[in-house]
């Protein structure tokens, strides 16, 4: 039989656990309930030996203390931790990993007779003997890491999280197994997120919260009670746990919707290219249209009441304008434009001249015009020596 009294850790100044205790009896599993960080994970590894925090209380199974001990001398007194993540070795094989199961002095008797008593309960890992740890399913490889723990012969067995990344499915054909477990005579303390499951299971449980237990009973009781189906099950079962709420009011709206925004359509101004319009004479063009425009040009000086019809027949003499261009823009675009580049003629690259040679002015084609005598000049490049810059002297 396990039993811990008064079991506290500290880690420095935050305490982990304050005291719980309990007990869990050969053929009998037991299930601790929490929420995450109550203390769960480090209540088993205080027992098991491993935890870094300073522990003081008392744990002893069937008689003898244990708390304080190495995790080796723990493992020989009887208890095996399954801890949280498996904690196998991926690259052995499973016949490999149960084998090291079976390491501590009190397991080293009639190592084959409880192979095949494991194999039994598992018989995959019959079947997977030979095969890498690491290429097997998160169910098969918790069941490699339980059968591990079997395989040292303990008194109790401990599993932190063993449902922890499997499938439903996977997970419910675990906990069957582990009531199989029991018929054995070990006695398992189980810490599990999954209350449903485990306490499908178990015989009695714990909930444990802030390192204390708040409550003890009958795993058939803590199932059904609406409290713990409220906090661990996600509802209550329809027990009502307090007054029902009245159903809230509708909310009214009382917001005006703001009104549609009036959609302006703006015409685009056509623009007109300037190779369109070169070589127009823009202000012929204007002049005429405002000549055409009724009344003429405005007078320098207007009176105000004159002044809004000056404005207007402006506005008509520009607008005849633009309409000007854009007649004159359209007969340019008609018209055929002739190419005026001559056509090009392969010339034969001249020779580089010598440092220090006068280098003469290229001459121009037999076809172009001549040059008038007043523009005619002649531009001489000397190199200088030693280097690849040249001086111009025009002539």
């Amino acid at each position: 039989m396990l039993e811990v009294q008064e079991l506290a850790v500290r880690y420095g100044k935050h305490i982990a656990l304050a005291g719980p205790s309990l007990k869990v009896s050969p053929g009998e599993i037991v299930v601790i309930l929490g929420a995450n960080g109550a203390g769960k994970s480090t209540l088993l590894k205080a027992i098991a030996g491993v935890c870094e925090g300073q522990a003081t209380g008392a744990v002893s199974v069937s008689g003898e203390p244990v708390l304080g001990l190495p995790p080796h001398k723990v493992v020989e007194r009887g208890i095996a931790l399954v801890p949280e993540g498996r904690g196998i070795f991926g690259e052995l094989t499973v016949r490999e990993n149960l084998m090291l199961g079976a390491n501590p002095q009190r397991a080293r008797e009639e190592v084959e007779a409880r192979f095949e008593q494991l194999t039994r309960l598992f018989p995959k890992l019959n079947d997977r003997a030979r095969q890498v740890v690491r290429t097997m399913s998160g169910g098969e490889q918790q069941m490699v890491a339980i059968g591990r723990a079997m395989m040292s012969n303990p008194e109790i067995l401990m599993l932190d999280e063993p449902s922890l990344g499997l499938s439903p499915l996977l997970a419910k054909e675990l906990f069957q197994t582990l009531k199989k477990v029991r018929e054995t005579g070990l006695g398992i303390l189980v810490v599990e997120q999954n209350a449903k499951l485990s306490l499908g299971i178990a015989d009695r449980g714990y909930l444990l919260e802030n390192g204390r237990i708040l409550r003890e009973d009958r795993a058939s009781v803590l199932l059904h009670d609406p409290a713990v189906q409220a906090a661990y099950l996600g509802g209550a079962s329809g027990h009502a746990t307090g007054p029902a709420k009245a159903p809230a009011a509708p909310v009214l709206q009382t917001s005006v919707p703001a009104p549609p925004t009036p959609q302006v359509r703006v015409k685009p101004i056509r623009s007109v290219p300037s190779s369109e319009i070169s070589g127009l004479d823009i202000d012929a063009i204007v002049a005429g249209a405002a000549r055409k425009a009724p009344g003429g040009a405005a007078p320098r000086s207007l009176s105000p009441g004159a002044m809004q019809a000056a404005v207007s027949q402006r506005s008509d003499a520009l607008k005849a304008s633009l309409e000007a261009i854009e007649a004159a823009a359209r007969q340019a675009r008609a018209r055929p434009v002739a190419s005026s580049l001559p056509p090009l003629r392969p010339t034969a690259r001249p020779a580089a001249p010598a440092a220090g040679a006068p280098i003469a002015a290229p001459t121009a084609p037999a076809d172009a015009p001549p040059i008038p005598a007043s523009a005619a000049r002649v531009e001489v490049y000397r190199r200088r020596p030693g280097t690849a810059q040249f001086s111009k002297t025009e002539v």
